[in-house]
């Protein structure tokens, strides 16, 4: 009467997870960083929907960066 073997089950892969992201998964958000940073450096040019309390923000926060 045989016994049946067990196999020992392949290991674990030791590296990382190789995961590629395509190259508008980096450059969109960074786009969109740029523009709005861009839009709160220059208020004026954001032409908000006539709110002047945005706009004053905005040109408080420019103020305070530009010390």
């Amino acid at each position: 009467m045989s016994a049946r073997t067990h196999t020992r089950p392949l290991p674990a892969s030791t590296g990382g997870i190789d995961i590629r992201l395509p190259w508008w998964a980096l450059a969109l958000p960074a786009l969109a960083f740029v523009v709005l940073l861009a839009l709160m450096l220059n208020p004026s040019d954001a032409q908000a929907a006539g709110d002047p309390v945005i706009t004053h923000v905005f040109e408080r926060a420019q103020q305070l960066i530009a010390r």
